[in-house]
């Protein structure tokens, strides 16, 4: 008898779980898809059922290799290289799409959160210097992390971050990093698009959205050890 109330109140707690935490299993869909292409360090293309598409990475953005009419803007190349490796080296890649954000972009690339075997890619571009958080158009699962790899990135003067301002916004020619004031420099951004991403990158998080989103991985983690700790 002991042991049948005991596994009813193990069912009981589950189905009490599952009413009330469904909507966070349920807010973020992920796929596993499979490499095609490399592009840049925050583009790639990927293969599911038999169809090509382009996957603009969610959140961050990287110095600019391919842009068309564009000088390769400093540790471009780097992080171009370390996501084509770290892209064809995975035995699996998962995407994963933000509930606050749309799955394609106005180009028609998906925008998602990118894993390589169980690493989110974009935490692992921020923590090497070679990405910034940047296209935050609302409270993103993961933009809280990021930005702490992107501050301690900055004080361990990582990548793009060993740079001065200038030289950031400056440009690579001959495997020379030349500033943007030496002229020698194209500027191909229009004035909408430099509007675009001061507005992406001057949004912040209320004090509240943070809390939110901390009691959401709270929750996750908490689940987790509960099934564990049941069965």
């Amino acid at each position: 008898m002991k042991i049948e109330c005991g596994i009813v109140k193990r069912m009981f707690i589950i189905f009490i779980l599952l009413v009330f935490l469904f909507p966070v299993f349920a807010m973020a869909k992920q796929e596993r898809v499979a490499f095609s292409k490399c592009v840049d360090g925050d583009t790639i293309k990927v293969k599911k059922a038999s169809k090509e598409y382009t996957v603009r990475f969610l959140a961050i953005d990287t110095p600019e290799t391919v842009k068309r009419g564009a000088d390769i803007e400093p540790f471009g190349t780097e992080a171009s290289q370390y996501t084509c490796k770290k892209i064809t080296n995975a035995d699996e890649i998962v995407l994963e799409y933000d509930p606050k954000s749309e799955e394609k972009d106005k180009y028609g690339r998906l925008l998602a959160w990118v894993y390589v075997d169980n690493q989110l890619l974009q935490a692992k571009l921020i923590e090497q210097g070679y990405a910034q958080v940047a296209y935050l158009y609302d409270d993103y699962l993961y933009t809280n992390e990021l930005q702490t790899l992107q501050k301690q990135a900055k004080q361990n003067k990582k990548g793009m971050w060993s740079l001065s301002e200038e030289e950031r916004n400056g440009c690579v020619i001959d495997g020379k990093i030349e500033k943007k004031s030496s002229g020698l420099c194209k500027d191909t951004n229009t004035k909408e698009e430099k509007k675009a991403q001061e507005k992406q990158t001057t949004k912040k998080q209320s004090f509240w959205e943070k809390i939110g989103h901390f009691f959401d991985q709270f929750f996750l983690r908490s689940i987790k050890q509960i099934f564990y700790n049941l069965f």
